[in-house]
């Protein structure tokens, strides 16, 4: 069964153009090195450029963890993105249809 992550990334003020452009290098390294990863979509909200949604899917909830396990994840998400936050949540779903 599909699994679908739902992050929120609430940017420090001033580095929404940074984190835009980690995003679409991590897009990149996810299309090319997870083919367990079915959808990786990244959106700004149109009215706060500080605020971030992505809506990612996977073949699986392992193929989530192993995501986040990745040399990419772990450069990308972690090293670059994350100090640029206040904060993120993330939410965990099923796909019921797909």
């Amino acid at each position: 069964m599909a699994a679908v992550l739902i992050a929120r990334y609430y940017v420090k003020p001033g580095n929404s153009a940074a984190v835009k452009e980690a995003l679409q290098k991590m897009a990149v390294r996810v299309k090319a090195d997870e083919p367990a990863c079915l959808l990786y979509n990244a959106n700004i909200d149109p009215e706060n450029e500080n605020l971030y949604c992505l809506y990612e899917v996977y073949r699986d909830a392992a193929s989530i963890a192993a995501h986040r396990e990745t040399p990419h994840f772990k450069e990308i998400i972690e090293g670059i993105i994350v100090p640029l936050l206040e904060k993120r949540e993330r939410e965990i779903y099923e796909q019921v249809i797909g």
